[in-house]
């Protein structure tokens, strides 16, 4: 069960007031991400694969990160190797130009913000990937999308979009009983549907040798705000279960870097549902960016006509709230984090280690 005290922790840091009807509604309305750049987080800046002794090149906000390896260790830097020496630094790296870095779930991890406030303890909890990665290829990949990253999140956590836009891979809306419930604090906000005798996903049926026509379902997306990564977690009956991290970085204020990684490790080796499912992500990329694309323009000016919602809505909308809250906070120069990001969030997904 998720704990639900995190909601109340969250009055203290002013949460409350601004889920209030009023100013909730006001910051809905006035969403504008294109404004929004949060600072002091780890970001997945490229699977551990891709850094090699050659370097490659990232970018946050526009914000360059070259990557290589030195003795094995990965180094992420302002500039490439052979142009740092006599090159001015930035505030995001140190006197050598150098950005804090680490490698943990498979990722090579770049600090984005304040050096010396770079703390492995601020790196989310993805309770689904081994620590030291080593996944097999076939489990990772790479998809863009030309918006900004906030909008393919709020995607993402509308978790009831996939039975309209990816019904011929995940299934339609066709069940019994749907219930959803959001979960937030200060630095996450989670949404977590269950359904009821589910119509059976396609891609079941096709490759995971599921023969029933309803499935018993419970999807999980939670978010992590700065590091805009997501994890989604989905426990299928009968089928299998889904492991997916989900992180969009922000290269620029109009373009997302999608390096995902989906563990299906815990699907037997002669289940072609294995090797199938982490392909999928291609296929529902190209739908998703089919909706937010077009949509990216519009959310760089403030908007005044009243956005409409559904009840299905509230978790797109108080992530809506949660990030123009920690963007306000950051304006006025509080960087600290009042929840714990890195805190195992397993009994919150509802992950039992399978």
């Amino acid at each position: 069960m998720l704990d639900t005290d995190q909601n109340a922790a969250s009055a203290h840091d002013g949460l409350a007031e601004a889920m209030q009807p009023a100013a909730f509604q006001k910051a809905v309305n006035s969403w504008v991400p294109h404004d929004i750049v949060l600072k002091d987080a780890w970001f997945p800046l490229a699977h551990s694969f891709a850094v090699t002794a050659k370097p490659v090149r990232r970018s946050v906000y526009s914000q360059p990160f070259f990557l290589w390896r030195e003795n094995g260790k990965a180094v992420a830097a302002e500039c490439h190797p052979r142009d740092a020496a006599g090159r001015d630094t930035s505030a995001f790296s140190d006197a050598h130009g150098r950005y804090p870095v680490l490698e943990h779930y498979g990722y090579v991890w770049g600090w984005y913000g304040n050096p010396a406030n770079a703390d492995p303890a601020h790196l989310p909890s993805i309770p689904y990937l081994p620590d030291n990665g080593n996944l097999p290829r076939h489990m990772l990949g790479t998809v863009r999308f030309d918006c900004c990253a906030p909008l393919s999140l709020e995607n993402l956590i509308d978790l009831t979009h996939s039975d309209f836009l990816h019904a011929d891979v995940v299934g339609d809306e066709k069940m019994d009983k749907e219930v959803v419930e959001v979960f937030y604090d200060t630095e996450t906000i989670t949404m977590v549907r269950t359904c009821t005798n589910k119509s059976v996903a396609p891609i079941m049926k096709w490759f995971g040798g599921v023969k029933d026509d309803v499935q018993q379902v419970r999807q999980v997306i939670r978010i992590y705000l700065r590091s805009h990564a997501a994890i989604a977690y989905g426990r299928f009956s009968p089928g299998d279960n889904v492991q997916l991290f989900h992180p969009c970085v922000p290269e620029t204020r109009d373009r997302t870097r999608l390096d995902y990684a989906m563990n299906t490790s815990n699907v037997k080796k002669t289940n072609p549902f294995r090797y199938m499912m982490p392909k999928a992500s291609y296929k529902v990329s190209r739908q998703d960016s089919s909706m937010t694309s077009p949509q990216s323009p519009r959310y760089m000016h403030p908007e005044s006509r009243r956005d409409l919602h559904s009840p299905l809505d509230e978790a797109g909308q108080k992530y809506r709230v949660l990030m123009l809250a920690l963007a306000e906070r950051q304006a006025r120069g509080d960087f600290a984090y009042r929840d714990n990001v890195s805190a195992d969030c397993s009994t919150i997904i509802g992950f039992d280690g399978k």
